[in-house]
């Protein structure tokens, strides 16, 4: 009987690695060294939406990582959109309160793109998006919520963990849990049971 393939985890998000271990995922991580910057600005240029650019970066990284390492590789990106425009992360704490300012009492949408290569080819791939609301809150509780959350909150584009307080920034949330953390699961779960990685 051969070994299950390894897995590598082509990603330095701190969330997706809690989702892989909670799911009981053994699996290693290795930077794709992808320019994200670059390749949302080429995506942007030739005219990609939002959930495009998602996708695209998923698997470049996977597909990055797949050359140099073997097994199954996980790549994984997550964009923000608002009324068809896309957002980056915030660089600082007053971006970060302007940007949940503007989130404020609106719905927008989160696309989590997800990759698998093998052999420095892709084999599977997934997009999942959800719609939050956030609700009408006021000026004290959002300076209370940057606050507490510090730095911590310009880890996500849209400034907030959905696993901690940023939950309170939501009247409604319409998708799955594992999709606004940034790695939409049940799909990528079923392809490692299919290759072996994980008991059937």
């Amino acid at each position: 009987m051969s070994a299950p393939p390894p897995v590598v985890l082509a990603s330095a998000s701190s969330a997706r690695r809690a989702v892989l271990v909670g799911a009981g995922v053994a699996f290693t991580v290795v930077r794709s060294g992808v320019d994200e910057d670059a390749v949302k600005a080429e995506l942007v240029a030739a005219g990609a939406g939002p959930q495009a650019v998602a996708e695209a970066l998923a698997q470049r990284k996977a597909a990055a990582v797949s050359k140099v390492r073997p097994g199954l590789v996980i790549g994984a990106d997550q964009t923000l959109e608002l009324e068809g425009r896309l957002y980056d992360k915030a660089g600082d704490l007053a971006a970060a309160a302007a940007r949940l300012r503007e989130l404020r009492g609106r719905a927008h949408r989160l696309h989590s793109a997800v990759a698998v290569a093998q052999d420095g080819r892709a084999v599977w791939a997934q997009t999942v998006s959800a719609t939050l609301t956030m609700r009408a809150f006021s000026d004290a509780f959002l300076n209370a919520y940057l606050a507490t959350e510090g730095d911590a909150a310009l880890g996500s584009v849209g400034c907030y963990r959905l696993e901690g307080l940023g939950v309170q920034l939501f009247d409604a949330i319409d998708g799955d849990y594992f999709t606004i953390l940034g790695l939409p699961l049940m799909g990528l779960l079923e392809l490692l049971r299919a290759k072996g990685a994980l008991q059937a």
